[in-house]
């Protein structure tokens, strides 16, 4: 039997739902997921192997105009996805009309390769907004397969895999089978604290944010981090600390509980604060953080 392989990129505005769709495809919580726009910051892959395929999701940043070089870089891992995707999903939600960007948008409907054009949120929706819906997509894509799906509650995320599976070309594996994701351990160690400051701080703070994880030590029975949150400016430091420190150890106790689950081990987790001024339009932290090459 001939083995398939390649790369299912997701594209589309922030906030569709992108991240909860990879991580119901590819059965593990590999991208960060709240309530926020620009929870996703990096291209992060989830791989999926069987005996006869291999399929490499990538969840991608969502689309948006940027105001800064952080921005800048978060939109290059969207034109990246575009160049090496062997299927695209663009991913909308009810209600939605147009693409953040005009020119994604043309490179979309231009597009040679298969493109999926998956409508999400449809349980929180009626039969005839749905239709709508379709036949809004059909007019404006008229190169794309559409679905209307569910990502929170798996609502035709079978039929998604399965058609992906169908249209996957012929391919050797990419990535040994064992493997899940291209990231390292520190970067999930980096997301899950992000996500938490995503949830319990408001207006900036979660966007001035950056975590760096100093120390990653694993033994048998567990795993010892310390990790840093930068911010960038003073008055945000007391913010993220809190009277206290109660808002800092709140953060702590839910990643290491978030982290325990992913790694399968206990976890001693120290977290500090550092001001890092400026850090999102300077391109040698951004290079640092992984945003550049």
């Amino acid at each position: 039997m001939a083995h398939k392989a390649g790369f299912v990129n997701i594209i589309g505005n922030p906030n569709v739902g992108k991240s909860t769709l990879m991580n119901a495809l590819i059965g593990e919580k590999l991208s960060i997921i709240t309530s926020k726009a620009q929870t996703t910051r990096h291209r992060i892959l989830g791989i999926v192997s069987g005996d006869d395929f291999q399929i490499i999701f990538s969840d991608t940043p969502g689309i948006i105009k940027p105001a800064y070089q952080l921005q800048e870089s978060m939109m290059d891992f969207v034109k990246s996805a575009f160049e090496d995707a062997d299927i695209l999903i663009y991913m909308v939600e009810i209600g939605e009309k147009d693409l953040k960007d005009e020119a994604f948008f043309k490179k979309i409907t231009n597009s040679k390769i298969p493109v999926l054009l998956l409508i999400n949120k449809v349980d929180k929706s009626t039969q005839e907004e749905v239709e709508k819906a379709v036949d809004y997509w059909k007019e404006k894509v008229p190169n794309a397969q559409i679905l209307p799906i569910s990502a929170l509650v798996g609502f035709n995320i079978k039929t998604v895999f399965d058609k992906i599976l169908e249209l996957l070309p012929e391919n050797p594996a990419f990535y040994p089978k064992d493997q899940l994701t291209d990231k390292p351990e520190r970067f999930f160690v980096n997301e899950t604290i992000r996500e938490k400051m995503l949830v319990h701080y408001k207006k900036e703070i979660p966007y001035s944010v950056e975590i760096d994880t100093e120390e990653f030590f694993e033994d048998k029975n567990i795993i010892r981090i310390r990790s840093v949150i930068m911010v960038e400016r003073n008055s945000q430091k007391g913010i993220v600390i809190g009277h206290k420190g109660l808002s800092l150890k709140r953060v702590g106790s839910e990643a290491r509980r978030d982290l325990e689950k992913f790694f399968g081990k206990k976890i001693f987790l120290e977290l500090y604060v550092k001001v890092n001024k400026n850090w999102r339009n300077n391109p040698k932290q951004l290079r640092r953080f992984g945003y550049k090459d």
